[in-house]
This record gives structure tokens, sequence and C-alpha cells, in this order.
């Protein structure tokens, strides 16, 4: 796999009928590996290993409903509340990150209220602050730690 624009994590491998997959620390199973899989591992170990983040904190790939639709996000960071911290979407290193990508989880946070949003290729990574009242977001250099 592509070297991304992480730091270099270790990960568990299982090669079955020739495909590779990866163990999700998170959904506690191995997933067959893709290149968007790649990055949203590379996420997981960045929020538990770099951020601090409790793993009972942090879910990844599940179904919302955004409009009627049925979307899956990649990564969601809860509160200790339950509320949503953040919320991250992955890209395989090959997709560009075009206002399309921005558009897509501003939809999604249009459901879920998180307070910081992340997106990220695996190359390219950027990091918003959301101000609701003003209906904007705010780049930042990177995202909160957690704190206790």
């Amino acid at each position: 796999m592509q070297k991304l624009n992480f730091y270099s994590y270790s990960f568990r491998f299982k090669n079955s009928e020739n495909k590779v997959s990866i163990f999700d620390e998170i959904r506690k199973k191995f997933i067959i590996l893709t290149p968007e899989e790649w990055v949203r591992q590379h996420v997981v170990k960045f929020l538990l290993e770099e951020k601090n983040y409790p793993k009972s904190h942090i879910n990844v790939e599940k179904v919302l409903k955004v409009n009627g639709l049925r979307k899956r996000y990649d990564v969601v960071v809860y509160n200790p509340d339950g509320s949503i911290f953040i919320l991250v979407e992955c890209k395989a290193p090959e997709i560009k990150i075009a206002q399309a990508t921005f558009d897509q989880i501003a939809r999604y946070n249009m459901t879920l209220d998180a307070q910081f949003l992340m997106v990220t290729n695996g190359l390219d990574h950027y990091f918003c602050q959301m101000d609701f009242e003003n209906e904007k977001y705010q780049f930042l250099a990177n995202l909160p730690n957690y704190t206790t």
C-alpha cells in the first residue's frame, strides 16, 4: 500500500483467498484492505495514538440518514455525553480533496452536529471547527487532543 502522510503505525494483516485484510481495532474484525480502508485505519491510529482519544469514543463506518437517504460516515469521535465531537471523511489517496468533499461532510454534519471536521485522502489533511451560529467552518492546523 502507498505511504501516507501519517506517522508509521503498526497494523495486523491477514491473507485469505488472494485478498489482504487489515485488522480494525474499533470494529474488532479484519476488513478487506482497499485504498480508502488504508486511509481510514491510519486515521483511527492517528486519533488513538497522536490525539489520545479513547477507543470507546470512536466509531467507524456506520449508517446515518441524511434527508431520508442512507449514508455511511467513515469515522466519528464522541463526546462523553454521546454527542459527536469529530466527524472524519476519508478518501482514497488517488482522490483529490475538492469542494465536493467538503459539501459531502457538511451535509452529513447537518444531521450529526459535530464540533470538528477532518477530511483526508491520507496525503492531504484538512481540519475545521464548526461555527453553527454563522453556518460556516474555520480551517485549523490540527484537531484538538483528547482532554478528560
